[in-house]
């Protein structure tokens, strides 16, 4: 499922329960929780590969732990470029003359239909590229409201003009993922309702993955951070997956974030060891504890 320098390795219960009593929180390798440091993690990655952060959006912590990793990515040496998910791809015109300072701020996010997540909670990481080493500020996600359509209407329900919009060669995340991800919507009133919230979520993922080759052909060499829902990492078979689909020649590496704030040892444990059912949670976990507050 993740890549072949970190082979699966179930943990013995020992381990884990042992671990658990002295606190899961850090940032850990997801084979056999070893706490490592930012800048282990940095120099496992070379350039021209990939890092996904999943996050819980809107978390100042999960902000500031981007950062260390892509000071840490430049410090060492890469040319550091950032996907966001926030910014739909037929954007990326406005999200460039945004970064070369041709409009303000307020007049961009309201060209690219920002959300409610306050922008105080990405600009550090949107602003990181430097645009004069060539580095960009890349817009991945597939345009606004599409999504939606594909829950009301389904594929065969879309028009030429919201087909134009589709990924080339669109795929369906594999069964694993779309287990996990009806077990989180149990009470749908028509199944058939959340096979098309799968293929709404397949489609963020396969157009993010799509967007994030098209970058590397075009910038051989780069390094790029992509900044995503957390779901879309966990277990690999999201983001990762399609990723490797589209480009098995490019390493990709994934670091789940986590807010564990008010969870029991228990609910950490379960949810950083290696599932026996899904294998690694990423490559690495970042376990913090903090509550969500204003930036």
């Amino acid at each position: 499922m993740l890549s072949r320098a970190f082979p699966l390795l179930i943990l013995p219960l020992f381990f884990v329960s042992s671990a658990c009593a002295h606190g899961l929180t850090g940032l850990r390798r997801g084979d056999d929780l070893r706490e490592v440091t930012p800048a282990e993690v940095v120099r496992r990655i070379p350039p021209g590969s990939v890092l996904i952060l999943g996050e819980n959006h809107g978390l100042a912590a999960h902000r500031d732990q981007h950062l260390t990793l892509l000071r840490g990515l430049r410090d060492g040496g890469h040319r550091v470029s950032v996907g966001l998910e926030f910014f739909p791809f037929p954007f990326q015109p406005l999200v460039d003359e945004w970064r070369q300072g041709r409009f303000p701020e307020a007049l961009f996010l309201e060209r690219i239909q920002w959300g409610r997540t306050p922008f105080e909670f990405y600009r550090p990481q949107a602003e990181f590229p430097r645009l004069e080493e060539g580095s960009r500020t890349w817009a991945l996600n597939s345009p606004p409201g599409l999504s939606s359509r594909l829950v009301k209407v389904g594929l065969e329900g879309l028009s030429a003009a919201e087909r134009a919009h589709l990924p080339p060669r669109f795929s369906l995340g594999r069964e694993s993922y779309r287990r996990r991800f009806l077990e989180m919507m149990p009470h749908l009133p028509d199944p058939s309702v959340g096979e098309r919230y799968f293929l709404a979520q397949s489609l963020w993922d396969d157009t993010m993955a799509w967007r994030a080759v098209e970058f590397l052909r075009q910038n051989p060499g780069q390094t790029l951070v992509i900044v995503v829902g957390e779901f879309h990492v966990q277990y690999g078979g999201g983001l990762p997956d399609r990723l490797r689909a589209r480009a098995p020649g490019v390493g990709v590496f994934t670091l789940s974030q986590l807010n564990v704030s008010g969870w029991s040892s228990d609910e950490i444990a379960a949810a950083v060891r290696p599932s026996p059912r899904d294998g690694v949670r990423a490559h690495w976990v970042w376990v913090s504890e903090s509550p969500v507050a204003s930036p």
